[in-house]
């Protein structure tokens, strides 16, 4: 569904330039047209006032009234396009027609004479017998008996003709254009697939891959605009790679440290069947249930590592939300408070600045619970635990018991390390795996009650309210 959806590269470049091609064939077309149109209209208004100006030659004064002999010449310029049709009218000194068709348009107001031409002349546009004309005014001087004067020659033509030039002139450019289109689309097809090329190696050789083989891709001979994406592949393989590994090694790990407690478990029921005296039976079930809590205890450690790791690719996908510090850790210490009572140790809360932040409510509450059972553990009978929240968006637990020595600080992230050889091994480390989810840094230091002070710092939210 999303190869279609996304389509072909090599067919979205062909769409996006096919569609630009064509936008620049509807503007050359658009501009080719007023070109033709332009040229079609200086070559017929040129013949205009040609056969304006053979009719003008052969006025002449017919004792006393102005008379023309109109050539057939004149009226005959446009002979190689049959599509028009010319007009003509001569007008004397008086405006009285003398000669041609009546009622020709006359000249509109503020129409000037036309500077292209060496004449009294005027071009304009307008309407005889129902069709659209293209008009010359010429005027003409002449001379009848003793007097003087401006006579008028008008010759319109229908703009059939000018409109045929026009489209034969649009129709031979729209065919080059086409045929210039057709060849740069195809050339264009054929530089395309060059430059897909290596993408193509890139893609056979990845398919040619065993599905256990997360080399990284060779990046030689590739382009400047690939390389980033190899690069980037190669990055998520190597990341991907680690993972495979750091899970191998957990599971190697794991299996390990479930072998020690469940192989003693096994002994001890062992020993209480090989028993016949009672007091030896309840002493093997007393020791094979104190190793079953062990085993129970470091399988729900190792749930939750598994735990953690589904909630880190919850909140890198997106899948956070604002949660306020506060209450989460009031509702964590009260459920711990029963645990601490137990063990004659007092569990306090100072909050002197509320902040909220960005994460998975879960993870955050195992986060708080395992700092506070890391510090019960290593907390005498009469000591104390303090809970902070501090600004800016920082989190401290800090306990009376004798702390980590400063060499051993670094290593109590490891999975399975115990210092002194107690506990499962992975309190702290599933602290750290949840502030790397969240982005959060955590140090060690001595902390001023004379125990481990731990502190974690969030990326700074809004302020609680």
């Amino acid at each position: 569904m999303s190869r279609r959806s996304a389509g072909s590269l090599r067919r979205r470049l062909m769409v996006r330039l096919a569609l630009m091609l064509s936008l620049l064939l509807v503007l050359a077309a658009i501009s080719a047209y007023w070109n033709a149109r332009e040229a079609a209209d200086t070559a017929y208004d040129r013949s205009l006032l040609s056969s304006a100006r053979s009719i003008a030659e052969r006025l002449f004064d017919a004792e006393g009234r102005l008379s023309v002999e109109v050539p057939y010449i004149a009226l005959d310029n446009f002979a190689y396009d049959i599509t028009g049709r010319l007009y003509y009218q001569v007008l004397d000194r008086q405006g009285v027609s003398v000669s041609g068709y009546e009622d020709l348009p006359a000249p509109p107001q503020g129409v000037p004479m036309t500077r292209d031409y060496p004449a009294l002349a005027r071009f304009y546009d307008g309407r005889y017998r129902d069709t659209e004309v293209r008009v010359v005014s010429l005027l003409q001087p002449v001379s009848v008996g003793d007097e003087h004067g401006m006579a008028e020659i008008r010759v319109a033509e229908t703009l059939n003709a000018r409109e045929g030039m026009a489209r034969h002139l649009l129709q031979r450019s729209l065919i080059n254009l086409s045929v210039l289109s057709i060849s740069a689309l195809l050339l264009v097809w054929l530089t395309v697939n060059a430059a897909l090329g290596p993408l193509r190696r890139v893609k056979e050789e990845v398919a040619r891959r065993r599905s256990d083989d997360l080399s990284p891709i060779s990046t030689e001979g590739l382009q400047r605009e690939i390389s980033p994406l190899v690069d980037a592949i190669n990055h998520f393989t190597s990341q991907l790679k680690e993972n495979f590994e750091r899970q191998r090694d957990f599971i190697a790990e794991a299996s390990h440290e479930l072998r020690t407690p469940l192989s003693a478990l096994k002994a001890r029921i062992e020993f209480g069947l090989r028993s016949t005296r009672p007091e030896q039976w309840r002493q093997a079930l007393q020791d094979a249930e104190l190793s079953a809590d062990r085993t129970i205890a470091l399988a729900n450690r190792l749930l939750s590592m598994a735990r953690i790791e589904r909630g880190a690719r919850a909140v890198a996908d997106g899948s956070a939300e604002r949660i306020a510090m506060q209450p989460l850790v009031q509702e964590v210490a009260m459920a711990m408070v029963p645990l601490a009572y137990g063990r004659g140790v007092e569990l306090a809360l100072d909050v002197s600045q509320p902040f909220t932040v960005w994460g998975e409510p879960t993870l955050l509450q195992e986060l708080l619970g395992n700092l506070i059972d890391n510090a019960l553990a290593h907390t005498p009978a009469g000591g104390q635990i303090v809970l902070r929240l501090t600004s800016p968006a920082r989190l401290e637990v800090e306990d009376t018991g004798p702390g980590i020595p400063e060499t051993e600080r670094a290593r109590v992230f490891e999975r399975f390390y115990r210092q002194g050889g107690e506990g499962s091994g992975l309190g702290l480390s599933i602290v750290g795996e949840i502030c790397r989810a969240h982005r959060a840094e955590i140090s060690l230091e001595q902390g001023e009650l004379g125990g481990l002070l731990v502190s974690v710092r969030f990326p700074e939210g809004e302020p609680a309210t």
